[in-house]
C-alpha cells in the first residue's frame, strides 16, 4: 500500500471512531431529554429509543452494537446516562430495566434486517420492528418482574409507548439519508 493510502484508512478510521463517540453521547443526552408518564415508577418517554434508531439505521452491526455497549457500560457502572439521570447495574434490574437492556437486541437486529443501502420502506419497516421488538421485551419482563397478567402488562407496558415509538421509528428511517449526506 502507499503512504497516501494508509493515511487516508487511518484517517477513516478515526473519523468513524469520533462519530460513534459522538453517537454514545447522544445516547446519554437522549436520556434527559424525557417526559414523565403519569403512572408510578414508569419510565419517561425520552428521545433515547429514536437516537438508538438513528444508530441502527446508520452503522454496521459491530459498530450500532459497539456505541449501544459502550454507552451501556457507562450506565452499569454507574454514570448517571440511563433515563432521568440514573445508574448502576440496578437500573437494568428493576421492572422497567429491560426496555433498556432491550436496546443491545435491536442495536443488532435493525442493522441485519434493513440492507445495506438505504430503501425507504425497508428501513421504516426495520425501524418499526426494532420498538416493537423493545417494547415487547420491556413489557414480558415487566410481567415477569411484576407478577402482572397480560393485560395489565399490555396496558402498563407497551399500551403507553407504542405511538410514539412508532412515530419516532418512522421519522428515523426518513430522516436517514441527511444523516448519510453529512457523515460521508
Amino acid at each position: 500500500m502507499k503512504e497516501g493510502q494508509i493515511m487516508n484508512e487511518q484517517s477513516n478510521k478515526t473519523k468513524r471512531l469520533v462519530v460513534s463517540a459522538l453517537f454514545a453521547a447522544l445516547l446519554c443526552i437522549g436520556a434527559y431529554i424525557s417526559v414523565p408518564l403519569p403512572i408510578p415508577g414508569a419510565p419517561h418517554i425520552t428521545m433515547i429509543n429514536f437516537v438508538l434508531l438513528l444508530i441502527a439505521l446508520l452503522f454496521s452491526v459491530g459498530e450500532s452494537f459497539l456505541i449501544v455497549t459502550v454507552w451501556m457500560l457507562l450506565g452499569v457502572v454507574g454514570i448517571p446516562v440511563f433515563i432521568g439521570g440514573k445508574g448502576g447495574i440496578g437500573y437494568l434490574i428493576q421492572p422497567w430495566g429491560a426496555y433498556t437492556w432491550a436496546f443491545i437486541v435491536v442495536a443488532v437486529l435493525i442493522p441485519l434486517i434493513r440492507g445495506k443501502a438505504y430503501n425507504r420502506i425497508r428501513y421504516t419497516v426495520s425501524a418499526v420492528i426494532g420498538v416493537v421488538v423493545i417494547d415487547i421485551i420491556g413489557m414480558i419482563y415487566l410481567m415477569a418482574m411484576s407478577h402482572y397478567d397480560l393485560l395489565t402488562g399490555f396496558t402498563m407496558g407497551f399500551a403507553p409507548f407504542i405511538v410514539l415509538d412508532l412515530v419516532k421509528a418512522v421519522v428515523a428511517a426518513q430522516i436517514i439519508p441527511a444523516f448519510k449526506k453529512v457523515l460521508k
